[in-house]
């Protein structure tokens, strides 16, 4: 398999939304505009193609100094359990390895904490800290 990276490219978003369709990712499907102005704003747009098939998606939010959000990371069910999530991510971390606070807000399931745990991220209470959202 020769999955190649992208940065930087927005790829059409029928591709975007079948992505986030299969991973299941309705709040963001259901309202397509939306959806498309997101991604088209974010502070990167990073993405994994298997040729011509869109088959993975990380965007980052951010200042491009200080402070990046990882907003969402994808990878098509069928691609699962190969490493493309590990080398996505490990691609956003890499470009992002000067920024002071890199943040994800993710669900606490043993899962996410297990992968990213191993990509070196450390829970939020690890520092003494807390977060809120609304």
């Amino acid at each position: 398999m020769d999955i190649e990276i992208k940065k930087g490219f927005v790829p059409e978003m029928d591709d975007v939304i079948k992505l986030y369709d299969d991973c299941g990712w309705t709040a963001y499907t259901d309202e397509p505009e939306t959806l498309e102005k997101a991604i088209k704003n974010s502070l990167e747009v990073f993405t994994l193609w298997d040729g011509e098939i869109l088959v993975g998606l990380a965007r980052t939010v951010g200042d491009g100094a200080t402070i990046c959000y990882l907003q969402d990371i994808l990878i098509l069910n069928s691609y699962q359990g190969k490493g493309l999530g590990t080398r996505l991510l490990g691609e956003v971390l890499a470009d992002n390895a000067n920024i002071r606070q890199f943040i994800l807000l993710t669900e606490d399931t043993h899962k996410n904490r297990k992968f990213y745990k191993k990509l070196g991220l450390r829970p939020v209470e690890d520092y003494e800290c807390i977060s809120f959202m609304k």
